[in-house]
């Protein structure tokens, strides 16, 4: 205990110390980005939680947002069915312990902004029986899973990504329950879990999955042995579970999703820490096979990371600068594709949930954004959708997730902090 509150008193002396304006947050197809600044702590503010009373989240002017699911447990993902019903993967994993006192000063301070809901290991069933976007039924589908995260469905099946498995659900449209125990399609890598979260996408023919499975460090100071199998996309083949790397040197991909028009893969990744507030920029970008994006000898392409030894120069040399950033430590952890059914305003381009930053003095994140897209790239500054999770008076009220677009014309959000579901729709006749 005494420990404890040494590390915190610690944390505390060196916070104070942190430079009070960091600067813009980066964002969009070329972001100047400042030079690495190291100290003894990365900046650490975490807004502490508060309940959303009879508040509401902040959404454009003609949309309505409201919560069609509450007290959840720590929903993340959620996965639009044929017949309009919604699955939400509840969970939450990982078990990597501490490497140094700065870790657990760390784990303290995001410990602050989190639920202290324990994680359901199930997915939830949302139905909407009038068609008024009510969703008033509600049943758990499956349970006994291992922190699911990534849903798809495909072919007649629900594929999910559980912190150590990619599992497989027979599905009959209309289904509430789970027919029985999910068959294991591949296992996934979960020895220490650090990033623990397996994100998941399907082609567009059902052949292959694509797992995004995150480093075990912020810059391998586990060593390269723990790195084996991560910091990338699989692709595994649906029937046999066979895998190959799909694309490499990717941090943390946190959400995958395919561009309708293309087939193309998306990805949002999350980037290295303690080398800055403005570094390095989390981004969203098409995923190459066989493309290796940096992590963890260089970053945005081919700036290169001093900490990571031994050096890779030709790696660097390879390395495919990303699309799009969204800005240092933004933590984006949920990205979906938009229709014209949106309205105008979001009808190309995607939605991208931001979880939040721990590690800015002045946080950032804490909403969902639009990235507008042209000829099929993003093209233009970022459009904010739901915001007001992060209060004037310096609290959080809800961390969005998961983002699914209904082609009817509404947006879920998954919100991991107040445990709620949110329902984003234009004010027009669905």
């Amino acid at each position: 205990m005494m420990r404890a509150l040494l590390l915190i008193g610690f944390a505390a002396i060196a916070l104070s110390a942190c430079d009070n304006d960091p600067g813009p947050v980066q964002r969009g197809t070329n972001p100047e980005l400042p030079e690495p600044r190291r100290g003894l702590l990365p900046d650490m503010t975490v807004p502490r939680p508060a309940d959303w009373g009879n508040e509401l989240p902040t959404v454009p002017e003609g949309y309505t947002i409201r919560a069609i699911a509450t007290d959840l447990r720590i929903p993340r993902q959620t996965l639009l069915l044929p017949n309009g019903d919604i699955l939400v993967a509840e969970g939450s994993g990982g078990n990597a312990p501490p490497l140094r006192p700065k870790d657990f000063i760390a784990g303290f301070i995001k410990g602050l902004g989190k639920s202290s809901v324990t994680g359901g290991d199930r997915l939830t069933l949302l139905r909407d029986p009038s068609g008024d976007g009510s969703y008033s039924e509600r049943g758990v589908f499956a349970d006994d899973l291992n922190a699911p995260y990534g849903l798809a469905f495909v072919n007649g099946a629900i594929y999910v990504a559980n912190q150590d498995a990619l599992v497989r659900f027979d599905y009959v449209d209309g289904q509430t329950e789970a027919s029985g125990p999910p068959t294991e399609v591949a296992k996934l890598p979960s020895a220490i879990n650090h990033h623990w979260t397996k994100a998941l996408a399907a082609s567009p023919d059902g052949g292959f999955l694509y797992v995004g499975i995150g480093s075990n460090s912020n810059i391998t100071e586990r060593g390269m042995t723990a790195e084996v199998d991560r910091a990338m996309v699989w692709q595994i083949d649906a029937e046999t579970g066979a895998h190959k790397p799909y694309a490499t040197g990717l941090r943390n991909p946190t959400a995958l999703t395919i561009q309708p028009e293309t087939d193309t893969l998306w990805a949002v990744v999350n980037e290295r820490d303690e080398i800055g507030p403005n570094l390095v920029p989390d981004y969203l970008t098409s995923v190459r096979e066989g493309g290796f994006y940096g992590w963890p000898y260089s970053y945005w392409g081919r700036n290169v990371d001093r900490r990571a030894q031994p050096q890779d120069p030709e790696k660097v040399a390879a390395a495919i600068t990303p699309d799009y950033s969204l800005g240092a430590h933004v933590a984006a952890l949920g990205v979906a594709f938009s229709t014209p059914a949106m309205g105008q305003t979001f009808a190309d381009g995607v939605f991208v949930g931001e979880h939040g930053s721990w590690n800015r003095n002045i946080p950032s994140g804490y909403r969902v954004v639009f990235v507008p897209f042209s000829d099929g790239r993003p093209a233009g500054d970022p459009i904010d959708v739901v915001t007001g999770f992060l209060g004037e008076d310096g609290k959080v009220r809800g961390r969005p997730v998961g983002v699914t677009v209904d082609p009817r014309g509404a947006l879920i959000v998954a919100d991991d902090l107040s445990n709620t579901v949110w329902r984003i729709t234009p004010n027009r006749a669905q």
